[in-house]
Protein backbone atom coordinates (compact mmCIF):
# COMPACT_ATOMS: atom_id res chain seq x y z
CA UNK A 1 0.00 0.00 0.00
CA UNK A 2 1.34 3.44 -0.94
CA UNK A 3 1.22 6.40 1.45
CA UNK A 4 -1.52 8.02 -0.64
CA UNK A 5 -3.56 4.82 -0.47
CA UNK A 6 -3.15 4.67 3.31
CA UNK A 7 -4.50 8.19 3.77
CA UNK A 8 -7.37 7.55 1.34
CA UNK A 9 -8.38 4.20 2.87
CA UNK A 10 -8.34 5.61 6.41
CA UNK A 11 -10.00 8.85 5.27
CA UNK A 12 -7.54 11.14 7.04
CA UNK A 13 -5.52 14.21 6.11
CA UNK A 14 -3.27 13.97 9.17
CA UNK A 15 -1.97 10.65 10.47
CA UNK A 16 -0.47 10.25 13.94
CA UNK A 17 2.62 8.19 14.62
CA UNK A 18 0.73 5.59 16.67
CA UNK A 19 -1.66 4.79 13.81
CA UNK A 20 1.20 4.59 11.31
CA UNK A 21 3.19 2.33 13.63
CA UNK A 22 0.16 0.06 13.94
CA UNK A 23 0.07 -0.14 10.15
CA UNK A 24 3.68 -1.34 10.11
CA UNK A 25 5.64 1.90 9.63
CA UNK A 26 8.39 2.23 12.26
CA UNK A 27 10.44 5.34 12.91
CA UNK A 28 13.02 4.43 10.27
CA UNK A 29 10.34 4.04 7.60
CA UNK A 30 8.73 7.35 8.57
CA UNK A 31 12.04 9.19 8.57
CA UNK A 32 12.88 7.80 5.14
CA UNK A 33 9.45 8.79 3.80
CA UNK A 34 9.95 12.36 5.02
CA UNK A 35 13.46 12.57 3.62
CA UNK A 36 12.25 11.23 0.27
CA UNK A 37 9.36 13.71 0.11
CA UNK A 38 6.60 11.10 0.35
CA UNK A 39 5.41 12.48 3.70
CA UNK A 40 5.51 15.83 5.48
CA UNK A 41 6.11 15.95 9.21
CA UNK A 42 3.70 18.72 10.14
CA UNK A 43 4.37 18.47 13.86
CA UNK A 44 5.95 15.96 16.18
CA UNK A 45 3.91 12.79 15.85
CA UNK A 46 1.77 14.14 12.97
CA UNK A 47 2.32 13.33 9.28
CA UNK A 48 0.62 14.39 6.04
CA UNK A 49 0.96 13.94 2.31
CA UNK A 50 3.03 16.61 0.54
CA UNK A 51 0.04 17.98 -1.40
CA UNK A 52 -2.01 18.58 1.76
CA UNK A 53 -3.69 22.00 1.89
CA UNK A 54 -1.26 24.56 3.32
CA UNK A 55 -3.80 25.86 5.85
CA UNK A 56 -4.29 22.36 7.26
CA UNK A 57 -0.53 22.01 7.68
CA UNK A 58 -0.34 25.43 9.34
CA UNK A 59 -3.07 24.52 11.83
CA UNK A 60 -1.50 21.20 12.80
CA UNK A 61 2.01 22.64 12.90
CA UNK A 62 0.89 25.45 15.19
CA UNK A 63 -0.90 23.04 17.51
CA UNK A 64 -4.56 23.68 16.72
CA UNK A 65 -7.27 23.02 14.15
CA UNK A 66 -8.79 25.03 11.30
CA UNK A 67 -11.44 27.41 12.58
CA UNK A 68 -13.82 30.20 11.53
CA UNK A 69 -13.71 31.02 7.80
CA UNK A 70 -10.91 28.51 7.18
CA UNK A 71 -12.96 25.63 8.59
CA UNK A 72 -16.07 26.78 6.73
CA UNK A 73 -14.21 27.07 3.42
CA UNK A 74 -12.57 23.69 3.92
CA UNK A 75 -16.04 22.17 4.36
CA UNK A 76 -17.07 23.58 0.96
CA UNK A 77 -19.18 26.42 2.33
CA UNK A 78 -19.13 30.08 1.30
CA UNK A 79 -16.50 32.11 3.14
CA UNK A 80 -15.65 35.68 2.27
CA UNK A 81 -11.87 35.49 2.56
CA UNK A 82 -9.79 32.51 3.58
CA UNK A 83 -6.46 33.91 2.38
CA UNK A 84 -4.97 33.57 5.84
CA UNK A 85 -5.61 30.61 8.06
CA UNK A 86 -7.93 30.96 11.06
CA UNK A 87 -6.90 28.44 13.71
CA UNK A 88 -8.62 27.42 16.94
CA UNK A 89 -6.35 26.80 19.89
CA UNK A 90 -7.48 25.21 23.13
CA UNK A 91 -7.23 27.67 26.07
CA UNK A 92 -4.91 25.24 27.86
CA UNK A 93 -2.70 24.55 24.84
CA UNK A 94 1.05 24.93 25.20
CA UNK A 95 4.16 24.51 23.04
CA UNK A 96 2.54 26.39 20.15
CA UNK A 97 4.73 26.59 17.06
CA UNK A 98 5.05 29.00 14.15
CA UNK A 99 2.63 28.04 11.35
CA UNK A 100 5.45 27.70 8.81
CA UNK A 101 8.22 26.31 10.99
CA UNK A 102 7.65 23.64 13.61
CA UNK A 103 11.03 24.36 15.16
CA UNK A 104 10.11 27.95 16.09
CA UNK A 105 8.00 28.79 19.11
CA UNK A 106 4.98 30.90 18.18
CA UNK A 107 5.30 34.63 18.82
CA UNK A 108 3.82 37.87 17.53
CA UNK A 109 6.42 38.11 14.75
CA UNK A 110 6.09 34.70 13.10
CA UNK A 111 2.31 34.25 12.92
CA UNK A 112 2.43 35.19 9.19
CA UNK A 113 -1.13 36.50 9.07
CA UNK A 114 -2.67 33.58 10.96
CA UNK A 115 -5.73 34.53 13.04
CA UNK A 116 -5.99 32.68 16.34
CA UNK A 117 -9.31 31.77 17.98
CA UNK A 118 -9.26 30.81 21.64
CA UNK A 119 -12.05 29.66 23.91
CA UNK A 120 -14.32 26.74 24.67
CA UNK A 121 -16.21 25.00 21.88
CA UNK A 122 -19.82 23.86 21.79
CA UNK A 123 -18.58 20.44 20.72
CA UNK A 124 -14.86 19.98 21.50
CA UNK A 125 -14.90 16.50 19.96
CA UNK A 126 -16.68 17.60 16.78
CA UNK A 127 -15.06 18.10 13.40
CA UNK A 128 -12.00 16.21 12.24
CA UNK A 129 -8.38 15.77 13.24
CA UNK A 130 -7.59 19.12 11.58
CA UNK A 131 -10.87 21.10 11.63
CA UNK A 132 -13.32 22.07 14.38
CA UNK A 133 -17.01 21.26 14.03
CA UNK A 134 -19.12 23.28 11.64
CA UNK A 135 -21.44 24.75 14.28
CA UNK A 136 -18.47 26.04 16.27
CA UNK A 137 -16.85 27.41 13.11
CA UNK A 138 -20.02 29.34 12.28
CA UNK A 139 -20.21 30.80 15.78
CA UNK A 140 -16.70 32.12 15.21
CA UNK A 141 -17.64 33.44 11.77
CA UNK A 142 -20.46 35.53 13.29
CA UNK A 143 -18.06 36.93 15.87
CA UNK A 144 -15.30 37.57 13.33
CA UNK A 145 -16.94 38.67 10.05
CA UNK A 146 -19.38 41.33 8.89
CA UNK A 147 -23.00 40.24 9.48
CA UNK A 148 -23.97 39.82 5.83
CA UNK A 149 -21.02 37.53 5.16
CA UNK A 150 -21.65 35.48 8.29
CA UNK A 151 -25.32 35.04 7.33
CA UNK A 152 -24.22 33.99 3.85
CA UNK A 153 -22.02 31.26 5.34
CA UNK A 154 -24.84 29.95 7.52
CA UNK A 155 -27.37 30.10 4.67
CA UNK A 156 -24.99 28.17 2.44
CA UNK A 157 -24.37 25.49 5.06
CA UNK A 158 -28.13 25.00 5.42
CA UNK A 159 -28.73 25.00 1.66
CA UNK A 160 -26.08 22.32 1.16
CA UNK A 161 -27.57 20.33 4.06
CA UNK A 162 -24.27 20.25 5.86
CA UNK A 163 -25.96 21.68 8.93
CA UNK A 164 -29.27 20.69 10.54
CA UNK A 165 -31.81 23.49 10.93
CA UNK A 166 -32.14 22.82 14.66
CA UNK A 167 -28.44 23.61 15.03
CA UNK A 168 -29.18 27.26 14.17
CA UNK A 169 -30.69 27.70 17.64
CA UNK A 170 -27.50 26.36 19.24
CA UNK A 171 -25.36 28.73 17.20
CA UNK A 172 -27.36 31.80 18.17
CA UNK A 173 -27.52 30.69 21.80
CA UNK A 174 -23.73 30.97 21.80
CA UNK A 175 -23.73 34.48 20.31
CA UNK A 176 -23.95 37.78 22.22
CA UNK A 177 -27.20 39.73 22.55
CA UNK A 178 -26.24 42.29 19.91
CA UNK A 179 -26.17 39.59 17.21
CA UNK A 180 -29.56 38.02 17.98
CA UNK A 181 -31.34 40.41 15.60
CA UNK A 182 -29.61 38.65 12.70
CA UNK A 183 -31.46 35.37 13.15
CA UNK A 184 -34.64 36.37 11.23
CA UNK A 185 -32.41 37.16 8.23
CA UNK A 186 -31.42 33.51 7.77
CA UNK A 187 -32.94 32.05 4.59
CA UNK A 188 -31.53 28.81 3.22
CA UNK A 189 -33.27 29.09 -0.16
CA UNK A 190 -30.38 31.03 -1.70
CA UNK A 191 -28.28 28.72 -3.86
CA UNK A 192 -24.96 30.43 -3.13
CA UNK A 193 -23.33 32.65 -0.58
CA UNK A 194 -23.14 35.56 -2.98
CA UNK A 195 -26.91 35.37 -3.51
CA UNK A 196 -27.43 35.79 0.21
CA UNK A 197 -25.09 38.77 0.29
CA UNK A 198 -26.90 40.29 -2.69
CA UNK A 199 -30.28 39.80 -1.01
CA UNK A 200 -29.08 41.50 2.16
CA UNK A 201 -27.53 44.40 0.22
CA UNK A 202 -30.80 45.03 -1.63
CA UNK A 203 -33.16 44.62 1.35
CA UNK A 204 -30.80 46.77 3.40
CA UNK A 205 -31.40 49.57 0.90
CA UNK A 206 -35.14 49.32 1.54
CA UNK A 207 -36.24 47.47 -1.60
CA UNK A 208 -38.77 44.65 -1.65
CA UNK A 209 -37.19 41.37 -2.70
CA UNK A 210 -38.59 37.94 -3.56
CA UNK A 211 -36.00 35.18 -3.93
CA UNK A 212 -35.95 32.02 -6.03
CA UNK A 213 -38.99 33.07 -8.03
CA UNK A 214 -40.43 30.65 -10.61
CA UNK A 215 -41.53 32.41 -13.81
CA UNK A 216 -43.50 30.48 -16.41
CA UNK A 217 -41.60 29.89 -19.64
CA UNK A 218 -38.35 31.11 -18.10
CA UNK A 219 -37.64 29.09 -15.00
CA UNK A 220 -36.38 30.19 -11.63
CA UNK A 221 -34.62 33.51 -11.16
CA UNK A 222 -32.45 34.44 -8.20
CA UNK A 223 -34.64 37.34 -7.13
CA UNK A 224 -37.28 39.82 -8.23
CA UNK A 225 -36.86 43.36 -6.91
CA UNK A 226 -39.94 45.57 -6.49
CA UNK A 227 -41.86 43.16 -8.71
CA UNK A 228 -40.12 44.50 -11.82
CA UNK A 229 -36.41 43.70 -11.94
CA UNK A 230 -35.10 40.17 -12.32
CA UNK A 231 -31.71 40.23 -10.60
CA UNK A 232 -29.24 37.37 -11.11
CA UNK A 233 -25.99 36.83 -9.20
CA UNK A 234 -23.50 35.78 -11.87
CA UNK A 235 -20.26 33.91 -11.28
CA UNK A 236 -17.56 32.62 -13.62
CA UNK A 237 -18.25 29.03 -12.56
CA UNK A 238 -21.69 28.90 -14.18
CA UNK A 239 -21.65 31.80 -16.64
CA UNK A 240 -18.31 31.54 -18.44
CA UNK A 241 -17.99 30.63 -22.12
CA UNK A 242 -20.09 31.46 -25.18
CA UNK A 243 -22.72 28.79 -24.62
CA UNK A 244 -23.39 30.12 -21.11
CA UNK A 245 -23.56 33.70 -22.43
CA UNK A 246 -25.98 32.67 -25.17
CA UNK A 247 -28.18 30.90 -22.62
CA UNK A 248 -28.16 33.98 -20.38
CA UNK A 249 -29.05 36.33 -23.25
CA UNK A 250 -31.93 34.06 -24.32
CA UNK A 251 -33.17 34.01 -20.75
CA UNK A 252 -32.97 37.83 -20.55
CA UNK A 253 -34.97 38.09 -23.75
CA UNK A 254 -37.63 35.73 -22.39
CA UNK A 255 -37.88 37.83 -19.22
CA UNK A 256 -38.17 41.04 -21.25
CA UNK A 257 -41.03 39.52 -23.26
CA UNK A 258 -42.84 39.06 -19.96
CA UNK A 259 -42.29 42.64 -18.85
CA UNK A 260 -39.26 42.24 -16.61
CA UNK A 261 -36.11 44.31 -16.60
CA UNK A 262 -32.98 42.24 -16.00
CA UNK A 263 -29.80 42.95 -14.09
CA UNK A 264 -26.87 40.56 -13.88
CA UNK A 265 -24.52 41.39 -11.03
CA UNK A 266 -20.91 40.25 -10.80
CA UNK A 267 -19.45 38.67 -7.67
CA UNK A 268 -16.91 41.48 -7.30
CA UNK A 269 -19.66 44.13 -7.27
CA UNK A 270 -21.82 42.17 -4.82
CA UNK A 271 -18.96 41.71 -2.38
CA UNK A 272 -16.84 44.83 -2.86
CA UNK A 273 -19.06 47.46 -4.50
CA UNK A 274 -22.59 47.12 -3.06
CA UNK A 275 -23.33 50.82 -3.61
CA UNK A 276 -22.82 50.28 -7.34
CA UNK A 277 -25.42 47.50 -7.26
CA UNK A 278 -27.94 49.70 -5.47
CA UNK A 279 -27.28 52.57 -7.88
CA UNK A 280 -27.99 50.24 -10.83
CA UNK A 281 -31.28 49.05 -9.31
CA UNK A 282 -32.29 52.61 -8.49
CA UNK A 283 -31.54 53.68 -12.05
CA UNK A 284 -33.60 50.86 -13.55
CA UNK A 285 -36.55 51.58 -11.30
CA UNK A 286 -36.39 55.29 -12.15
CA UNK A 287 -36.33 54.52 -15.86
CA UNK A 288 -39.62 52.64 -15.74
CA UNK A 289 -41.52 55.87 -15.20
CA UNK A 290 -40.20 57.25 -18.50
CA UNK A 291 -41.35 54.39 -20.74
CA UNK A 292 -43.65 55.10 -23.64
CA UNK A 293 -46.36 52.52 -24.23
CA UNK A 294 -46.56 50.93 -27.69
CA UNK A 295 -49.54 48.91 -28.86
CA UNK A 296 -48.55 46.25 -31.39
Amino acid sequence: MTWAEYFRVHNVQIAETGALNAAGANWRVLRAAVQSGYLVRARRGHYALPDTDSHILEAVRLGGRLACVSAVANAGIFALDSTFAHIHVDPTASRLRAPHDRFQQLNAHNRDGVELHWGQLLDPCGGTEFRIGLADALVQVFRCQEPRFAIASLDNALYKRLLAEQTVAQIFAALPAELQSLRPLIDCRSESGQETVLRLVITGAGFDVEIQVEIGGVGRVDMIVEGRIAVEADSRQFHDGWEAHARDRTRDCDLAMRGYLTLRVLYRDIIHHPKRVIAAITGLLASTSHYRTFIV
